[in-house]
């Protein structure tokens, strides 16, 4: 297939347009993209539909796809043509199941989604803020990206190689925004033709070589302090959660804070030492007892942070209480969190249960079940707002691509393009989020971020009551002192406050209740 003839074709859903080509249609029913005993459905559907769960699967990270001296793909086109006609009403029924669902669970469309050529092209428009690389050289990316997705998606190796050879000549590390973003969609589907062609099938087998650093937790955790520093959404986040917390325990003596994940294991409890200064400051007068109870991080993380935060609050004259809870959220119960009768607990989750979506609804709802029972007086929730846990392979690349090129822009916005530090975020964080989105699959994929009106629909379910955010003016103040510069925006939606780049929705912060 020319990776210029893209002939659209539309599947829409109630609650967004989800953009497939024929060719991809087509894909869906072939033979090698799941064989019958891999077929399953991703997020909520499963629950209602198939009950088998692909098995977690692996990358390997540390041998190369592109090497010149592949032998061409083999192909028994009368046996895949037999084996095509059969798989075909299996895996027909089990896009009927989603689709119905999709039609139950979202909100009706005002009108038609966009095409693929129009994605592109806001893909591109919003990844061309800083420097070029939009256009015709930027569409051409695009179509590449999108037909190399096609490619993986079936399993077509020679095709893919060859798409894979042209892109990373096409999309430099070090180039535009949109060029650098695109580099690391070009890993993520290295990476995912790997699990079609493992290392153990022999030399025509493909996988992708990332350097050992990108996939050490070291590199990522330092990644993850300097998009501390130079991304605004995490301290964004941070100040949404405290606020609303601050507010949830006014007037109160003894306070409870139990953080899920600790912000991915951000070692220096930034979002805390912000929280005691809000409680030291408060006009009511320093509550009398103040409880951080951490879950989710690593345990040695967990206490140093712990440590550091119990000598800051000495120093603001307050007793602090830090406790480390070496469980993971999907096994964690009550007890493990020590709450005592009178405290008033507050839940925080920054950009944490997105990793407990599967491919049943039964963790989260173990974690949200287990968290209701500490009735908690806010239990702030913040979550990316993007659609990266569809049921389709090349739907969700398409969310991300578009999600991730406004992220590279904003970086590049802010700072120069041989920045070091930006190079860092871009690689080992945003990067590395963007692989496993894109090349992995089953228990492997953990960044299964959805959008906002997803996640108020679990809470709801889950028996949790919306208390809206409304704090717009606040955050813009925050933004502008903090952010520096223009092209963020905040908006206030059905209860959430919302993050985003140049409208491009970024992140959403919404706190709830029992």
């Amino acid at each position: 297939m020319s990776p210029n003839n893209f002939t659209t074709s539309f599947c829409l859903t109630q609650q967004n347009a989800l953009i497939y080509t024929e060719q991809e249609l087509d894909n869906y029913l072939h033979p090698y993209y799941y064989g019958i005993e891999d077929v399953a459905l991703d997020g909520d559907e499963l629950e209602h539909g198939s009950s088998r769960a692909p098995k977690a699967t692996k990358v390997d990270y540390f041998s190369s796809p592109y090497q010149s001296s592949w032998p061409p793909a083999e192909v028994d086109v009368e046996s895949s043509r037999v084996r095509k006609k059969q798989f075909r009403d299996v895996l027909e029924s089990c896009k009927q199941k989603v689709e119905a669902l999709e039609a139950l669970e979202s909100p009706p469309a005002s009108g038609s989604g966009p095409s693929q050529l129009e994605l592109g092209e806001a893909v591109v428009a919003v990844g061309d803020g800083g420097g070029g690389g939009g256009g015709a050289d930027g569409m051409r990316l695009v179509q590449l990206l999108v037909a190399c997705a096609e490619a993986v998606a079936c399993r077509d190796r020679a095709q893919a190689a060859a798409l894979l050879r042209e892109l990373q000549v096409g999309a430099p590390v070090h180039g535009t925004a949109f060029q650098r973003v695109a580099s690391c969609f070009v890993q993520g589907l290295a990476d995912r033709l790997a699990l079609a062609h493992p290392p153990s099938l022999g030399p025509a087998s493909m996988a992708f070589s990332v350097p050992r650093s990108s996939c050490h937790d070291g590199a990522r955790g330092e990644a993850l302090a300097v998009a501390y520093e130079l991304c605004p959404y995490l301290r964004f986040a941070h100040f949404v959660a405290n606020v609303s917390i601050l507010e949830a325990f006014e007037g109160e003596n003894n306070v409870h804070v139990v953080d899920l994940g600790m912000t991915l294991g951000l070692d220096r409890g930034h979002q805390w030492r912000g929280l005691l200064d809000g409680l030291a400051a408060r006009p009511g007068g320093k509550p009398a007892s103040v409880r951080v109870t951490g879950v989710g991080a690593r345990l040695d993380t967990m206490r140093a942070v712990g440590r550091d935060l119990e000598a800051y609050a000495e120093e603001l004259g307050m007793r602090l209480e830090f406790r480390a809870v070496d469980r993971t959220l999907e096994s964690l119960h009550v007890d493990d969190l020590g709450v005592e009768a009178g405290e008033a607990v507050a839940i925080n989750s920054v950009l944490e249960l997105h990793c407990v979506v599967k491919e049943s609804r039964g963790a989260l709802n173990s974690v949200l079940q287990t968290i209701r029972k500490l009735s908690p007086k806010a239990f702030v929730l913040v979550e990316q707002d993007a659609g990266h846990n569809g049921p389709f392979f090349l739907g969700r690349f398409m969310e991300a691509l578009h999600y991730y090129a406004a992220l590279f822009d904003a970086l590049d916005a802010a700072l120069p393009l041989y920045d070091a530090r930006r190079a860092r975020v871009e690689q080992f964080h945003f990067g590395a989020e963007i692989r496993n989105v894109v090349g992995c699959e089953g228990a492997a994929r953990v960044e299964r971020h959805e959008r906002a009106d997803q996640w108020r629909r679990r809470m709801s379910r889950a028996g949790f009551q919306s208390m809206p955010i409304k704090m717009a003016t606040k955050a813009r103040e925050w933004l502008e002192e903090n952010a520096g510069g223009s092209g963020y925006t905040v908006a206030e939606e059905k209860g959430c406050l919302v993050l985003g780049w140049k409208g491009k929705p970024v992140i959403a912060a919404s706190c709830w209740k029992c």
